[in-house]
C-alpha cells in the first residue's frame, strides 16, 4: 500500500484532532455556509468548512473565538467582550443550521460519539484572555459556553500576562525590553481554569510566562499551535527547555503550519498592511451584504486576494517542514507530547497542504518518515485528549 492510500486508510479508522482553526472569522461574513465546499486559498471561502473536514478526514477540531488585542480600558474592554459574545451567538447559530453535520463538543467522550455517528466535532477555545479584561466571572461564563481552553494572550501584552511578540508597523516582531512574565490576574486565570476544567493554552506567551504558567497550574497545559524555535528561530516557538518542561508536566505542543514559524523568512511590513487592509474592507463589505448577493462585488475581492498572493508570495512551507518540527519535538519531549495545531484560516498554509482536505498528505509524510500507526494516534489526537482528560479529571467536582 503507497503511504497516501495508507494515509487515508488511517483518518478513516482513528480520531483525528486539529486544536487550533480560526474558521470563526468565516462566519463573520454574511452568507458564509461552513456547510458548503468550498476552493482553497479563497479570500471568502476560507481554509475549513465541514465538507472538505471529512474529506480530509478530519473529525474534530478546536474552533478559535479570536479577540485581537486591544486598549485595556474600560471601552476596550466593553468591545472585546461584545466581539466575544457575537462569535460565541454566530457559532451556536452554526450549530443549530448544522445539527446534521456537525456537533459542539464538550469532553473526549463527546469526540468519540459524535464520531461514531458521522459527523464533525467542534470543540471551542478562546484566543487571547483580553475579552475577560478584569473579570474573573467572565472566564466562568466562556466555559458555560463551551469554551475549554484559552490563551491568555496573543500578539501584545495583556492583563494576564507578556506576549512573546509585540507589533511595529503592522508587523510582528519579538518582544522588545523586559519579560514580566505572568502577572497577579493571570495567576488568578490560571488557578480558575484549573478548577473549571479548561486547559491553559500557552502559545503566544512570553518564555517567562511559559514558565510562571508551568510553575502554578495543578493540571498539564497545551500550546495549541506553536513549534520548535531550535528548527526556527521565531519568538513564536518554543525553545528546547520548554518543551521538555512542558512535557515533563504533562502536556502537549501542538505543531502549527503557519510558514513563518515553520521557515522564518524577511519580513514585509508592506504586505502586512496591504492583507490587513483587505482582510478589514472585506469584514465591513459583508456586514451590510450576503456572500453571493453582488457576484461581481465578490469577484473583484477574489481577484484582489489573489494579486496580493501573487504580488507577496508568502514564505513556501511544506509538509516535509512541519514533520521535521514533529521529529525535534519527539526527540527532545518525547512522542507522547506532541500534535497537530494547524491554525488553519489564521495564517496556516502549506504548499502541499492548502486546505483540511488535504490533511492526509501530512500523515503520508510522517509515514514515509517511519512512524507507526501507533504514534499517529498520538499525534493526531491521543496526546491532546489525555491532556484534555487529565485537565478534565483535576477539576472541582460539580457541587464540590
Amino acid at each position: 500500500m503507497d503511504t497516501q492510500t495508507a494515509a487515508r486508510a488511517f483518518h478513516a479508522a482513528h480520531l483525528t484532532v486539529d486544536t487550533h482553526c480560526d474558521t470563526p472569522l468565516s462566519l463573520a461574513r454574511r452568507g458564509y455556509d461552513i456547510g458548503a465546499r468550498h476552493g482553497c486559498r479563497t479570500l471568502l471561502g476560507g481554509d475549513v468548512d465541514l465538507p472538505r473536514m471529512a474529506e480530509g478526514g478530519l473529525d474534530a477540531a478546536f474552533f478559535a473565538v479570536y479577540v485581537g488585542q486591544g486598549p485595556r480600558t474600560p471601552d476596550g474592554y466593553r468591545q472585546a467582550r461584545q466581539q466575544a459574545t457575537d462569535t460565541l451567538d454566530r457559532l451556536d447559530a452554526m450549530f443549530l443550521a448544522q445539527a446534521a453535520a456537525c456537533e459542539r463538543a464538550l469532553t473526549p467522550a463527546d469526540a468519540a460519539r459524535i464520531r461514531r455517528g458521522g459527523r464533525r466535532a467542534i470543540f471551542l477555545g478562546m484566543e487571547n484572555g483580553y475579552p475577560l479584561g478584569l473579570d474573573l466571572t467572565l472566564l466562568d461564563e466562556y466555559h458555560r459556553r463551551g469554551i475549554r481552553y484559552l490563551t491568555l494572550c496573543h500578539a501584545l501584552d495583556n492583563d494576564l500576562c507578556a506576549a512573546c511578540t509585540a507589533v511595529l508597523d503592522g508587523a510582528m516582531i519579538p518582544r522588545p525590553g523586559p519579560d514580566p512574565g505572568l502577572a497577579p490576574f493571570g495567576a488568578e486565570v490560571v488557578a480558575r481554569m484549573n478548577r473549571l476544567g479548561m486547559m491553559v493554552d500557552v502559545s503566544h506567551v512570553s518564555d517567562r510566562t511559559v514558565l510562571d504558567v508551568l510553575e502554578r497550574s495543578t493540571a498539564p497545559v497545551l500550546a495549541s499551535h506553536s513549534c520548535a524555535r531550535a528548527v526556527a528561530d521565531h519568538p513564536r516557538n518554543l525553545p528546547d527547555r520548554q518543551l521538555r518542561a512542558i512535557a515533563a508536566a504533562g502536556g502537549v505542543v501542538q505543531v502549527t503550519f503557519v510558514p513563518e514559524f515553520l521557515r522564518p523568512g524577511p519580513g514585509s511590513p508592506e504586505a502586512d498592511r496591504a492583507r490587513g487592509g483587505l482582510e478589514r474592507r472585506a469584514a465591513a463589505a459583508y456586514a451590510d451584504r450576503a456572500i453571493g448577493a453582488d457576484p461581481a462585488a465578490d469577484e473583484a475581492f477574489e481577484a484582489e486576494h489573489r494579486g496580493l498572493l501573487a504580488r507577496y508570495p508568502p514564505v513556501q512551507a511544506t509538509v516535509a517542514d512541519v514533520a521535521d518540527h514533529i521529529d525535534h519535538i519527539v526527540r527532545v519531549a518525547g512522542i507522547a507530547h506532541v500534535g497537530i495545531g494547524s491554525d488553519f484560516d489564521g495564517g496556516g498554509w502549506l504548499s502541499d497542504c492548502r486546505d483540511a482536505s488535504e490533511l492526509p498528505g501530512l500523515t503520508a509524510e510522517l509515514l514515509r518518515r517511519g512512524y507507526s500507526e501507533a504514534e499517529l494516534e498520538k499525534i493526531w489526537g491521543g496526546n491532546l485528549m489525555r491532556v484534555f482528560q487529565a485537565v478534565l479529571e483535576r477539576a472541582e467536582q460539580p457541587g464540590s
